[in-house]
């Protein structure tokens, strides 16, 4: 399978790609695009089904684009994405003899996720929420997603109603007209609480009042709602500006010991319960002695590096979202944790500028987005000369580039795994531990 989830097929030595196919599938395919050297395809007929096949329960995921695997059984999905890893890290990380450590699975396979982003659109005349199809901005119209928390169906549904009574036109791509563009819900599963945030075209939202207690009475675990200002054409989904019309603005969650306040941007992670594995796991990497200071570079709002706290010195987290360093603060204070200091900067130049400073991390943590780290940040934290650089990672490849970097200054990979944050999807975490070799020399 690719790293899409399509299966990878052949046919008279061309290498096909089909959605929504299982190794060990015997199919009959329609090429819909032809390449020199590869083509894509839809399935016309299944002849014999594989093995790892699992029967459909979700009615759109075909079309939606979302759960790319859900048609798999789930232990083969985890044998897939383990294998992914390990593939990366041994073609683009040159890590030729190397075995992953079993992988990690969700506790939770459906109804994981605690944040949602609907868009709104007219779809056959009618005002509906969904999710764009794949590789597209047409909308699929979606009820109930099998991902997400049954309510929030309730809450689309809701303000679908409140739209259509109110005379709300959703918004227009095409000629950057209407009102609502995006319904953003996000739920804390350790206090029950739930967040709603109507982004919206130029011109606030009418009768917003009236949506907030609505949505309160149909609701209950709804404690605040927002509008979100945005007049862009843009793929972002928020603007600049965010007002609260009803409850305090955020909501507050529990993840691995820490309480953690959320606003409506706050980085955090979809998938709770694997998250706090996911989290175990990279203490248990890090193994920090009392006396060790641990750097989080992309730090975020902090729970990583705060999670550690209890076990460390000092924590130091760097994050370039101004944002995020709030949350992380708000967030060391709520908890009563005084051994944690966040720097508002970007990773690789604050890495460079500790060095300077004498400061010596025991660990370093990291945690970048999909991209990975930035081409001069693996020789900055080799400059650090951590014991140990536990890399947590949402891309394999990007995760095996950065360690062949890393490996090139004297780091050596001693062990890595997958956790599975986000099931029926193409996607996977993966964490993986380093240890200085050598000290690395300018």
């Amino acid at each position: 399978m690719s790293h899409d989830g399509d299966g990878v097929g052949r046919y008279s030595g061309l290498v096909v790609f089909v959605p929504m196919t299982a190794v060990g599938d015997v199919i009959e395919a329609k090429i819909v695009k032809m390449l020199k050297n590869r083509a894509y395809a839809i399935i016309a007929r299944i002849i014999t089904p594989s093995p790892h096949r699992a029967q459909n329960d979700c009615p759109v995921f075909s079309r939606c684009g979302g759960c790319s695997l859900r048609h798999i059984e789930y232990h083969h999905e985890l044998s897939v994405k383990s294998g992914w890893v390990v593939e990366n890290i041994k073609r683009i990380g040159g890590v030729k003899d190397f075995t992953l450590e079993p992988p990690l699975f969700s506790p939770l396979v459906s109804r994981y996720r605690n944040k949602a982003q609907y868009p709104v659109r007219r779809v056959d005349g009618k005002i509906r929420a969904g999710f764009f199809r794949g590789r597209s901005h047409g909308l699929v119209p979606v009820d109930d997603c099998l991902l997400q928390p049954e309510f929030f169906g309730d809450i689309t549904a809701e303000v679908i109603r409140f739209a259509e009574e109110y005379s709300i036109e959703p918004y227009d791509e095409a000629t950057g007209a209407g009102i609502l563009r995006h319904i953003f819900i996000r739920h804390a599963e350790a206090s029950n609480e739930t967040m709603v945030c109507l982004v919206v075209n130029k011109g606030g939202l009418p009768h917003k009042e009236e949506l907030a207690a609505a949505l309160h009475s149909r609701c209950r675990t709804v404690k605040t709602v927002l509008v979100n200002e945005n007049a862009d054409n843009t793929n972002v989904i928020f603007g600049k500006n965010t007002r609260v019309v009803s409850g305090s603005g955020y909501i507050t969650d529990k993840l691995a010991g820490v309480r953690v306040r959320l606003s409506v941007r706050s980085f955090y992670q979809v998938n709770r319960a694997a998250a706090e594995i996911l989290y175990e796991a990279s203490l248990l990497y890090a193994s920090p002695q009392k006396t060790d200071v641990l750097l989080d570079l992309y730090c975020g709002a902090g729970t990583i590096g705060l999670s550690m706290a209890h076990a460390v010195k000092e924590v130091i987290g760097v994050e370039l979202v101004a944002d995020a360093v709030r949350d992380a603060e708000a967030t060391a204070r709520l908890n009563g944790i005084q051994n944690a200091r966040f720097i508002h900067a970007d990773a690789a130049l604050e890495a460079d500028a500790l060095t300077q400073k004498g400061v010596r991390p025991d660990i370093v943590i990291v945690d970048p987005p999909r991209k990975g780290l930035q081409e001069n940040l693996p020789a900055s934290i080799a400059q650090l000369a951590p014991h140990k650089l536990v890399y947590i990672s949402c891309n394999p490849a990007t995760l095996a580039r950065d360690i062949e970097r890393l490996c090139s200054l004297g780091f050596k990979l001693i062990k890595a795994r997958a956790v599975d944050l986000f099931p029926r999807t193409a996607h996977v975490e993966a964490i993986a531990l380093l240890q200085l070799d050598l000290p690395c020399v300018k």
